[in-house]
């Protein structure tokens, strides 16, 4: 079987039909996941400044 484009357009409109739900886990927070995100980036943010001191 050869994909040509009307067989993958019919396959994409159908995956996205499918997909209309959202996907996602119901138990992530997206302000969980956004905080924890946040905090690791200061967290590295603040171990960079200190190993940069003598500049």
């Amino acid at each position: 079987m050869t994909m040509t484009l009307p067989s993958s357009a019919d396959a994409l409109a159908l995956l996205a039909q499918t997909g209309e739900h959202g996907g996602q886990h119901a138990s992530l927070n997206p302000y969980l996941i956004g905080g924890i995100g946040l905090g690791m980036l200061l967290l590295l943010l603040w171990v960079t400044t200190r190993f940069n001191r003598d500049r």
